[in-house]
């Protein structure tokens, strides 16, 4: 593997129409943050560049739907994203946009230097046009009938009923969301990178020189390659982006795709003016993409094309792209706010940063989608964070303050028990660095707490305790030994739980320290002071979690109440067919369950008539004593027809919510049993 002087991070732009969610941090900035922090206990160089996506149709479909400017959707969400990752720790060197004046300058930069090189082609194309807005429309602005499944929701990219891509063109009775009108197809002149023409490099590069890239990864970018690159559009017509910069092209922007990963350079531009090119043209920086599964293409295939296409830059190194988290059991959606935010965890959850970049670094998603629960969250935090890491470290550090007024004692000669441990835990640096440099941040987390419960495993073996009453010699072997896998602890836990490992180097008096000391067990000196010892986690309770799925659990009823259609109207009838039905009004004498028959109910009902006997299936959505006394909706004239040998004369009403809730049909207002409903 070639040594590098330095390493350029960047993070996928989050798109600035929303805040940031825990599938954002699992698949890109708790890996890319972990990775930088690594670097740079290493002593190497390193920058990370992250910042908000600002461009594109999302946000003025968002302007739009609230009355504001697209600039003041982008400004509140960024503003939002920005201090949500200052809060969590998430460590960039900067964090820009993709508005700012450099980033405009750049990129209009950069593409006027690949139009005066010829690298882009002209095509005119017909695309679909607004003539009472005046406008070309882009996919997401048109919506029509689905080609596939029918739904008559689809939008010119995509049905979300049937997940099928599909293109404007295919769209049946196609409109304009803008103004309700049919669109008309109308020429428009467009500039495309032929991906074609870098196609042979592309496999080279990638397929043969890059063969430890993730399967995912790899895989990926095999596909696409193998069916064959296309020209793809980098301009498109819209008012609210960079304009290009070049004569004839008014009224057109920067494709977003093409425009956003310049927000990289720009951004590196704006935090290093003077020195830039150092950390994206020199062959001694490696260039490092943390995306989602969903931009590989776009940072393996496209950008390396742009990049290729200039012949100044360097190309990725590595782009370690995992797959998506889902959220108990469900995709994670922002439009249908299925999400945990961070911004609302940072608020539920007041320092307890860690708890979450533990949970989703133990359970990343980095070979294939995982799931987040509430339940595991609960569970690695109460019986791995507390129990393991939270344990060890403050027994060892009380005990000492019982024994040893709160000083590393001396170190004892090291017996075999000691040294079979040592023997454990003394190539955990190799082990995590190995683990690092390939991007399984999963299983380095797995050593490091490791070392916990190695040390766990220590104190419980050696009983201190017991051996304070005869040998407080080997109490303070026992003891140095335990304070120096607690150091330990403090460094290998520093890339994935940062406020933890400071809080653990305060207690320790631990101001500096290096990742060359992993594994030694000679970090803190003899009479070395400590400070008092502080829970580094606390239990999360059931009514926490509890309260937390409840919210999703509402959020998932909202939604369905919103998304929810009446069933379509039977066919008609005759009045002459609706006064055959005899409804009448009855009052609930008794109702009891029936036995063996989990959803029926069984009625006696006031009907001013001697009275009846009803079997209802509403016994999921009722108990029997909430009913007693009511007057219920029956229809008096059905036929009678057994049930669980019950003889059930008529059927009483009831209306079916969007969730499958049954409400039966009262009167508002009490009338006579037996009376009829007209």
């Amino acid at each position: 593997m070639k040594h590098f002087k330095r390493t350029t991070i960047t993070t996928a732009l989050p798109y600035a129409n929303g805040p940031v969610h825990i599938g954002h941090l699992a698949g890109v900035y708790v890996p890319a943050d972990i990775y930088a922090r690594y670097l740079r206990l290493k002593g190497e160089e390193v920058i990370m560049i992250g910042g908000s996506d600002e461009h594109g149709v999302p946000i003025t479909i968002k302007a739009k739907n609230e009355g504001i400017t697209p600039q003041d959707v982008v400004d509140r969400y960024h503003a939002i994203i920005k201090k949500s990752f200052e809060d969590f720790g998430i460590t960039f060197d900067i964090y820009s946009r993709t508005t700012s004046e450099t980033h405009r300058k750049t990129a209009s930069e950069y593409f006027k230097k690949l139009y005066e090189k010829g690298e882009f082609i002209e095509k005119t194309s017909e695309q679909y046009y607004d003539q009472e807005a005046q406008q070309f429309l882009a996919d997401r602005y048109i919506t029509g009938t689905c080609p596939h499944c029918k739904n008559e929701h689809a939008y010119g990219d995509q049905c979300e009923a049937c997940g099928t891509s599909i293109s404007p063109l295919d769209l049946i009775n196609p409109k304009s969301a803008l103004t309700g009108s049919t669109p008309v197809l109308k020429e428009t002149k467009h500039w495309y990178l032929p991906l074609d023409k870098h196609e042979a490099w592309l496999r080279e590069w990638i397929l043969n020189d890059h063969k430890e890239w993730k399967p995912n990864v790899y895989g990926q970018c095999k596909s696409w390659i193998d069916l064959g690159l296309q020209p793809r559009a980098v301009t498109r017509d819209l008012d609210w982006g960079v304009a290009v910069p070049v004569p004839g092209a008014e009224g057109k922007v920067l494709y977003v795709w093409f425009d956003a990963p310049i927000g990289y350079i720009s951004n590196t531009i704006e935090l290093l003016p003077d020195t830039w090119e150092t950390w994206w043209k020199d062959p001694e920086t490696r260039l490092v993409h943390f995306i989602g599964k969903d931009n590989i293409v776009f940072h393996c295939i496209m950008f390396p094309a742009m990049l290729k296409a200039d012949g100044s830059y360097i190309l990725p190194e590595n782009v370690p792209a995992n797959e998506f988290l889902n959220l108990e059991g469900d995709k994670i959606s922002t439009s249908k706010n299925w999400a945990v935010w961070l911004h609302e965890y940072l608020q539920d959850f007041p320092g307890k940063q860690d708890v979450l970049r533990y949970v989703l670094t133990a359970n990343a998603p980095e070979t294939k989608d995982n799931d987040f629960t509430w339940k595991d969250f609960q569970a690695r935090n109460n019986n791995e964070l507390v129990a393991i890491f939270g344990n060890f470290v403050n027994r060892a550090l009380v005990l000492t303050h019982k024994y040893f007024a709160g000083k590393v004692p001396a170190a004892g000669e090291l017996t075999d028990y000691d040294r079979e441990t040592l023997q454990e835990f003394v190539n955990v640096k190799g082990e995590m660095e190995k683990l690092l440099e390939n991007y399984r941040f999963r299983d380095a987390l797995k050593e490091a707490m490791n070392l916990a419960r190695i040390g766990n495993k220590y104190l419980a073996d050696t009983e201190p305790w017991k051996l304070a009453k005869t040998d407080m010699a080997r109490v303070a072997a026992i003891m140095n030994f335990s304070l120096q896998i607690t150091a330990n602890l403090a460094i290998a836990f520093e890339p994935f739980l940062p406020f933890t490992s400071a809080k653990l180097r305060k207690t320790l008096t631990m101001p500096s320290f290096n990742w060359s000391d992993l594994g030694s067990i000679a970090i803190l000196p003899n009479e070395h002071p400590l400070q008092q010892p502080e829970l580094l986690f606390e239990k999360i309770e059931d009514d926490v979690v509890a309260a937390q799925v409840q919210k999703l659990l509402d959020t998932k009823k909202a939604n369905e109440l919103n998304n929810y259609k009446a069933p379509a109207v039977r066919e008609t009838i005759t009045f002459d067919d609706f006064t055959k039905l005899d409804i009448r009004v009855g009052t609930v004498k008794s109702c009891q369950k029936v036995p063996k028959a989990d959803k029926l109910l069984e009625f006696t009902i006031d009907d001013g008539l001697g009275g009846r006997t009803i079997v209802s299936g509403i016994a999921a959505h009722y108990k029997p004593e909430d009913l007693l006394g009511k007057q219920v909706c029956f229809i008096a004239n059905l036929a009678p027809r057994t049930l669980k040998g019950i003889t059930s004369e008529g059927m009483i009403l009831s209306a079916e919510n969007a969730d499958g809730r049954l409400a039966v049909i009262t009167p508002l207002s009490e009338v006579l049993p037996g009376s009829e409903v007209k």
